[in-house]
């Protein structure tokens, strides 16, 4: 039973430790599907706690860790009418962390796959991202 318990505080710390620890990234953006929430952490230091918004039923967010790729300040959507993608940091593929205009819905699961958050805080990350450069920011999507 105590060797369960210790395994279990040795996942958990690997999991919080993990991001830091495999990359020398400045800047992660650390997603919880589960929770629907983004840890941004900057040199080390957790600065923000946000809400986001995942893949709805029937669509997918992938998990895994990516290194960003490109940014779009006012990209729109090709694969869904156009739609408005405000501050896109893209990290695989057609997966962006960006924007959304239904607020309301942080904090559910509601993308057709991309990492929603309210405009204020998409800003402040694409504007982190820009000062640290993209191959210094890392995407983490975790269940």
């Amino acid at each position: 039973m105590m060797r369960r318990v210790w395994l279990g505080v040795f996942a958990s710390l690997l999991f919080l430790l993990q991001p830091t620890l495999s990359s020398a990234a400045s800047l992660v953006a650390q997603v919880s599907l589960s929770g629907q929430t983004m840890t941004v952490i900057h040199n080390g230091r957790v600065i923000h706690n946000w809400r986001v918004s995942t893949a709805r039923r029937g669509k997918v967010t992938p998990t895994g860790s990516w290194t960003a790729k490109w940014l779009s300040r006012n990209h729109r959507s090709s694969r869904y009418n156009n739609a408005p993608m405000p501050y896109s940091i893209f990290y695989n593929g057609h997966y962006a962390v960006h924007g959304t205009d239904q607020v309301g819905r942080l904090g559910t699961p509601a993308s057709a796959g991309c990492i929603r958050l309210h405009p204020e805080n998409a800003a402040r990350l694409y504007r982190l991202a820009q000062q640290v450069g993209l191959r210094n920011m890392r995407v983490v999507v975790r269940r």
